[in-house]
């Protein structure tokens, strides 16, 4: 079957969700970019990803802010499409449309919906079939499983790890609302969605003891209690940017830091995507799924616990429900383990040329 689809002029794809799932997905975005050079790629998303990408260099020319819809566009329940929508969305001419959200249950008819020559995506066990598809499977890297559904309609992997741009705005941004940031700056962020992948904040406060090096404690207005733990568990001063800065602001932070420490997080890609070097803290299954393609200025600590530390219920069998409990399942990662990976790649960065990491 020939790959490529004769005479692509617009492209849809469907990632609707959050900060690091889009960024292990700018690789496949960039693949079909350079599969059809002169298509339009509207990435169907959410209200953030088209107040971040709006202007922003990349593969993505426009974003169409979905509504919440159950399974598209939100985890919630009873959120049909809205009556539309999809008339709407047709009305664009699109000759490709791509699911790389998820297993297909809710995405691939929606995408189905749109009336493309062609359309194409993942499809989990009983899910709706689309024009060419790959099998959607547990424990099978993000990134990788999304260029695999661009290589259906033709398109080449380049880079395996997503990098950003960052814009003037988002510098201006960082100076408003934090300042000129210090030389040799390492950022600490202790949040995470799920609870059980964020390592203790007394381990965070430890690693902060053992830097010496000017210090940022970065979170979001709901993980503000973790970042003032950090900050009031350390001896040693510590700036706590919380809430004010936008993901573009985070960004242009995260550039002018030498290190980000961090938990499997939105945030870890982000600072990866910039430039930066990251040491995060993982639990076994999500590295399989999320973590960093590479090492030598990426380096992930394991954390290897497979059952629940309250009650022993399996995290690693999908069929599973999940317990009730919120415990870290990363608390076996040592301080020692991350400090040395620090130390490593802190060193690393005062023997280049200039002194730092060569950001701009």
């Amino acid at each position: 079957m020939k790959a490529l689809v004769d005479g692509v002029e617009r492209i849809a794809v469907l990632r609707a969700n959050a900060l690091g799932d889009y960024l292990m997905a700018v690789p496949a975005l960039e693949a079909l970019k350079r599969a059809y050079p002169g298509a339009r790629l509207t990435l169907l998303g959410t209200a953030w990803h088209a107040e971040f990408l709006t202007g922003r260099p990349g593969p993505v020319d426009d974003v169409v802010a979905l509504p919440p819809i159950s399974g598209v566009s939100t985890s919630e329940t009873g959120h049909p499409v809205p009556d539309g929508l999809c008339e709407e969305l047709r009305g664009r001419g699109f000759d490709l449309a791509v699911q790389i959200h998820g297993g297909g249950r809710f995405s691939n008819p929606f995408i189905r919906r749109l009336g493309a020559r062609v359309t194409a995506g993942m499809r989990a066990p009983g899910a709706e079939r689309l024009d060419r598809w790959v099998p959607y499977t547990s424990y099978h890297h993000e990134t990788l499983r999304f260029l695999q559904v661009a290589a259906l309609v033709g398109g080449v992997a380049g880079a395996l790890e997503a990098r950003l741009a960052v814009t003037g705005r988002d510098r201006a941004e960082l100076v408003s609302e934090f300042g000129e940031p210090p030389p040799g700056l390492v950022a600490l962020h202790p949040g995470a969605t799920d609870p059980r992948r964020r390592w203790p904040v007394e381990r965070f406060a430890e690693v902060a003891d053992l830097i010496d090096r000017p210090l940022a404690v970065t979170g979001t207005c709901a993980e503000r209690d973790l970042v003032m733990g950090v900050v009031a568990a350390t001896r040693r001063p510590a700036i706590p940017v919380v809430g004010t800065l936008g993901i573009g602001g985070l960004a242009a932070l995260y550039e002018r830091c030498d290190l980000v420490v961090a938990n499997d997080t939105g945030p870890r890609h982000l600072a990866a995507a910039v430039g930066t070097p990251t040491v995060a803290v993982y639990w076994c299954p999500n590295l399989i799924n999320a973590g960093p393609l590479s090492r030598t200025r990426h380096r992930p600590l394991i954390s290897w616990t497979t059952m629940c530390p309250a009650c022993g219920a399996s995290g690693v069998n999908v069929h599973a429900e999940r317990c009730a409990h919120d415990l870290s399942w990363v608390a076996d990662v040592s301080v020692g383990m991350v400090m040395e990976q620090v130390r490593d790649l802190l060193t690393s960065s005062s023997d280049s040329p200039d002194g730092g990491c060569g950001h701009g």
